[in-house]
């Protein structure tokens, strides 16, 4: 199974009301019956296509914003002196770069959606978290907090 494939299956449940597809941005709580199997393929199919559609943004936008980051903060001399204008320039040409591009993706996204279901078919879901989604958290602070710790001894040591 790839990463799109259980990224797209997590977002499908088993509920009382039948078999319920939950979609990321929408509100909380919230989820809608799946009537058929070849309406669960349309939005499965819809769903891989905005994850790699997100996933391609993010990447591509990541290595085209280091390079021109790179280009513009070593032009204006001596980065190793200016950490955090070297960092504020590298964040803002990201911001740009992806920003821009993801916040046009989300919008199509959030009005996409509205086209595989119906609103009478709306129910209440019960809001749990699996345990996978707990590791991951929990693994994604620990490396936050790594990052964090890494450039407060870089920051320090000079």
């Amino acid at each position: 199974m790839s990463l799109l494939d259980s990224m797209v299956g997590a977002q499908f449940r088993n509920e009382n009301a039948g078999r319920v597809i939950v979609f990321a941005g929408d509100r909380r709580g919230r989820g809608y019956v799946v009537r058929s199997e070849a309406e669960e393929r349309k939005i499965r199919s819809f769903l891989k296509m905005f994850y790699y559609a997100h996933f391609s943004i993010q990447f591509l936008g990541f290595l085209l914003a280091s390079g021109w980051a790179h280009d513009i903060y070593t032009g204006l001399g001596r980065p190793a002196e200016h950490l955090y204008r070297a960092m504020g320039i590298a964040f803002g040409v990201y911001l740009l770069v992806t920003g821009v591009p993801y916040l046009l993706l989300w919008r199509s996204y959030k009005k996409a959606f509205v086209n595989f279901v119906l609103p009478e078919d709306e129910v209440l879901i019960t809001v749990k978290r699996s345990k996978q989604q707990i590791y991951v958290a929990i693994a994604l602070t620990a490396c936050a907090l790594l990052l964090l710790f890494g450039v407060l001894l870089l920051v320090r040591g000079k």
